[in-house]
């Protein structure tokens, strides 16, 4: 058999059993609400070449090989043992079963406990409404409906938007459809006019006009006790976010950018676990805080952060100017396709507000480049401990695999990746450790995020933890601690 020939077989036979897994990795989510993934890269909604790319791009990443005969034992077994609403992560579930030596099941069957036994409740389904509908909150609609299924969590009821035309609800369908930055939406967008209702892939999103949060009768539209999550920016305060409360049918408001006074500012990862069943009205922080934020908590538990400076080179957003016109920003009117613009940023001080520990400890300035998404965040560090670039290195790769930030860290050493490359990361920050700079007790960091989906499903994350319906992530074991190996 020449080479061609052995080359075809060998893609046939991948594809094949890819094919195989697609029936399973559904029929997991919609029958028991488990969502499946190699090391945090979602499997749902993936296509054969699709599942055949994720196989590959994670050895790149720095996590291993990934056998395509491991998955589809691990999913076949999952599919016999049926564990309730979970997150499982098969590719580390096939390593610890192979480093185990325990038969397959067995395993699984230990390891999946909270998930078998009946101690995992099954969350009541959470209402969910986006006041506004931008760049964020339509990339929170994508993840919302790609994450229905099982009858439990989320589910995205409504979004509330101002009037902009007379055909608004078909541009508003369209929009969600196409994303010039993340693509086409993954199935079929459709339109109720006369119910003016956004119908994608069978979840009916009521579309509800109003300029006011206070004036929404959220019940008369069959929505109860919801979480409203105001991604307009318009109110940042307390007063101006408890607006959303008077309107019948709210429960609890989350707001996707700083908050402002006394509101917390949470950091999916590291002060989710503050959320109290009292709190009303809560902030997601920024995207920027949220990708240096855990980042800084690992170095800091293993090192020491004396002090920082934070230097984010970020996408330009919205609120800039596409051609040199008036702004009431400094700097900001200046055309933001056709210049770099420096600007304030407050996310180093923000990062102590999940990060109490770091109080006036960094610095931080910002700037604006032509692109149209994915942020570099460099970190310059001082430590209370020497790193070597080795050592730090193969640290928060380990912290990426193993530890309990591991949703929110990604680390990839490539000599060719540049930013539209971690378009679409779920994580909310990826190390790029051929970048890295140890020199003593000084040291350079750079961290790629996407500032769109990264912190976006950062915010997903946050919404499921206050509607007490995030799932359990399964494996928990074989993680390391946020210190140095020594």
């Amino acid at each position: 058999m020449n080479d061609f020939a052995a080359h075809r077989d060998d893609w046939n036979a991948r594809e094949e059993l890819a094919e195989r897994m697609i029936p399973l990795i559904g029929r997991l989510k919609r029958d028991r609400d488990v969502v499946t993934s190699l090391h945090g890269h979602r499997l749902l909604g993936l296509s054969t070449t699709g599942l055949l790319e994720v196989h590959e791009r994670i050895a790149a990443l720095g996590h291993g090989e990934a056998s395509l005969e491991d998955t589809l034992a691990v999913l076949e077994a999952l599919r016999d043992l049926s564990p309730s609403s979970s997150s499982l992560d098969v590719a580390r579930l096939a390593a610890g079963a192979a480093e185990s030596g325990e038969d397959l099941t067995d395993y699984l069957r230990r390891e999946l406990a909270p998930a078998l036994d009946g101690s995992v409740d099954q969350a009541e389904p959470t209402d969910v409404v986006l006041y506004g509908f931008g760049r964020i909150g339509r990339l929170l609609a994508r993840i919302l409906i790609a994450h229905t299924g099982g009858g439990s969590g989320l589910r995205l009821r409504a979004v509330v938007v101002r009037r902009g035309s007379e055909n608004d609800l078909v541009k508003r369908a369209s929009l969600l459809l196409r994303d010039s930055v993340h693509g086409r939406f993954a199935g079929s967008v459709d339109v109720d006019e006369q119910a003016e209702q956004i119908i994608a892939n069978g979840t009916r999103i009521q579309v509800i006009y109003s300029d006011d949060p206070a004036t929404v009768d959220y019940t008369a539209f069959g929505i109860h006790d919801a979480i409203v999550v105001d991604n307009t920016g318009r109110w940042r305060d307390e007063a101006g976010l408890r607006r959303h409360l008077e309107s019948p049918g709210v429960a609890r408001v989350l707001l996707t950018a700083p908050g402002k006074g006394e509101l917390k500012n949470i950091v999916h990862g590291i002060n989710h676990d503050t959320i109290e069943a009292g709190d009303r009205i809560l902030s997601a922080a920024s995207c920027t805080t949220n990708a240096i934020t855990p980042v800084l908590k690992a170095v800091d538990e293993a090192y020491g952060i004396v002090r920082g400076h934070v230097e984010t080179v970020h996408s330009f957003t919205n609120d800039q100017n596409l051609i040199d016109n008036f702004h009431s920003g400094d700097r900001r009117g200046r055309s933001a396709v056709l210049n770099m613009v420096i600007t304030e940023t407050g996310a180093a001080k923000a990062v102590a507000r999940a990060l109490p520990e770091l109080a006036g400890k960094l610095t931080g300035s910002a700037i604006r480049v032509p692109t149209p998404d994915v942020s570099l965040a460099v970190l310059h560090l001082t430590l209370e401990r020497p790193a070597a670039k080795d050592e730090i290195n193969d640290y928060l790769r380990r912290v990426s695999l193993h530890s309990k930030l591991r949703q929110q860290i990604d680390y990839i050493e490539s000599p060719e990746v540049v930013s539209t490359d971690f378009v679409g990361s779920h994580r909310a920050g990826i190390v790029d450790g051929l970048a890295t700079i140890a020199n003593d007790h000084d040291v350079v960091l750079y961290v790629w995020y996407d500032n769109e989906y990264g912190y976006s499903c950062q915010v997903v994350r946050v919404i499921e933890t206050m509607a007490g319906s995030h799932p359990v992530v399964i494996p928990t074991r074989r993680e390391v601690t946020l210190q140095t190996s020594g």
